[in-house]
């Protein structure tokens, strides 16, 4: 039997901090869906080939780009790093109708109705689904702050995609049936930030995988 190799993805934790708590977007999958059906996950999806190719606005900061090309593989470019950037951006419009850059006075013949702003980008944590699983996705997740965006938290609309969009307390997300890693990566946005509430761009990225039968949390 052939080894199911992962697929790029990005997934984004879009971030309200203008209450008192921090809240955290999220919607349920479809039950269409072979991969994780009728669970609560962030928005997000596989890098589409075409990502290399979208102009942007504002390009990665430097110090998150540098962590996403971590053990990366040798044939990581940089435009294949950017294109997870904006692999994010896209699904977060497509999934919630929020779009994150600049907008277009002609939108015609262009992907996206605006250019991707990527600057905001923190890189939190990365994911690869062990091996067995129907799907593999090798997956870096994303934090944005609404407010540094300038995104209306009342924007976000739900998709055929993401269904019951829900801004949720990142404290306590019983309210929602989450993956597990969905809510190891809570964790660890807890945890980061109880070290420093502005997320700094170059902090240390966890990377979730298993290794013979064995899962582990290295750090890149």
């Amino acid at each position: 039997m052939t080894a199911i190799r992962p697929v790029d993805a990005a997934s984004i934790l879009l971030l309200d901090r203008t209450g008192g708590n921090i809240r955290v977007l999220v919607g349920r999958r479809s039950s269409r869906h072979v991969f994780m059906p009728d669970v609560y996950v962030f928005p997000g999806g596989r890098r589409d080939a075409n990502d290399r190719l979208l102009p942007i606005a504002s390009p990665l900061h430097a110090l998150a780009c540098e962590r996403l090309a971590i053990r990366a593989g040798a044939r990581c470019s940089d435009s294949r790093l950017r294109a997870l950037a904006v692999a994010a951006i896209r699904e977060l419009y497509e999934e919630t109708g929020i779009s994150v850059g600049t907008p277009l006075a002609d939108p015609a013949g262009n992907a996206l109705p605006f250019l991707p702003d990527l600057s905001r980008l923190r890189f939190l944590a990365r994911a690869i689904t062990p091996a067995g699983m129907v799907r593999r996705y090798d997956t870096r997740f994303f934090t944005l702050f609404t407010d540094e965006a300038g995104v209306d938290p009342a924007a976000a609309t739900a998709s055929h995609e993401l269904e019951d969009l829900r801004w949720v307390n990142i404290s306590d997300q019983t309210c929602v049936e989450m993956p597990d890693i969905t809510v190891l990566i809570l964790e660890e946005l807890q945890k980061s930030l109880q070290e420093d509430k502005s997320l700094p761009f170059g902090r240390a990225v966890p990377l979730y995988h298993t290794r013979h039968g064995r899962f582990l949390r290295d750090l890149l």
